[in-house]
């Protein structure tokens, strides 16, 4: 399966989309770039939630494996949601070509880092990593089959288990210029406690904020005006990841001034009046002479 991310990650294809060496490499040699930003959490965070669940083709019984491909450094916290893969017994490889950032590959990318982080330069240069890397996936693919089929603790965690661990109805509401409301109903077992990550759509920082799995709405705030965001709500719990909930909703436009009306004319003078915007605090007058003359 493969996404690719920059402000908003998207699946090119999902684990169960080709069944063939030929289907897979037609499908590589039609993909075109996604250009953008950097938002490495985001990417991981979806992967997860799309990219690894049974109806995308994930088996229960397999490993899973992420391959991380980058280059750049995070613009957010890429960390926290490399860890929730891991805490899964996800298996974290990344791979930084020219300018990403070393330190975060290393954190983001499971144990040993010998065998899980590389680096190279430029991008010709990744097809020096394509045999090793191959060798590697497929020994440590091996080395925890055999673990599990020898009783090791090594669990493979069910990334969706449905109404179980998944809240639904996700319901947006009170949506003003810079706040909305979001609630939505808890899943039949509760989850340890609930992520909600809400961003622009046309890109911006995400941001998270987490709340109680007893929790089910949350208030957010301080947002731009007139804005669409993504918002997403994901379920966290001991040994499983429910399925999130996403939805999609913009803020409303700051009110603006109306009835401007032009008065008092003298030569040198004239007088405006307007009926006040609701919320304004202050007020930007501008004027320039007609039909080009420099701004005063």
């Amino acid at each position: 399966g493969l996404s690719q991310y920059s402000s908003d990650p998207r699946t090119e294809w999902d684990l169960s989309a080709y069944s063939t060496r030929e289907q897979l490499l037609e499908a590589v040699r039609n993909l075109r770039y996604k250009g953008g930003n950097t938002f490495t959490g985001l990417a991981l965070t979806h992967v997860l939630e799309q990219n690894l669940k049974p109806e995308a083709g994930a088996r229960l019984e397999a490993e899973k494996l992420v391959i991380l491909l980058t280059d750049g450094k995070s613009q957010d916290d890429a960390n926290l949601a490399a860890q929730t893969l891991k805490n899964l017994g996800i298996e974290i490889f990344a791979i930084g070509v020219k300018n990403a950032d070393e330190a975060e590959l290393k954190q983001v990318a499971s144990e040993p880092l010998e065998l899980t982080v590389y680096n190279v330069l430029d991008f010709p240069l990744l097809s020096s990593l394509v045999g090793k890397l191959t060798r590697v996936l497929c020994t440590r693919i091996k080395e925890r089959s055999h673990k599990e089929s020898a009783g090791s603790t090594v669990k493979d965690t069910p990334v969706n288990t449905g109404p179980q661990l998944s809240p639904t109805d996700l319901k947006i509401s009170a949506v003003t210029s810079k706040s909305m409301h979001l609630a939505w109903s808890p899943p039949l077992r509760p989850p340890k406690k609930y992520r909600v990550v809400y961003y622009p759509s046309k890109g911006g920082t995400p941001k998270e904020v987490v709340l109680d799995g007893a929790v089910s709405s949350v208030q957010l705030s301080n947002l731009t005006s007139h804005t669409e965001y993504l918002v997403s709500v994901i379920p966290v719990h001991d040994t499983a990841l429910g399925d999130g909930l996403r939805g999609v909703t913009s803020t409303l436009p700051l009110s603006s001034p109306r009835s401007l009306r032009v008065s008092e004319l003298s030569h040198n003078s004239l007088r405006l009046s307007w009926k006040a915007a609701q919320g304004a605090t202050h007020y930007l007058v501008l004027c320039s002479a007609a039909p080009d003359g420099a701004e005063d």
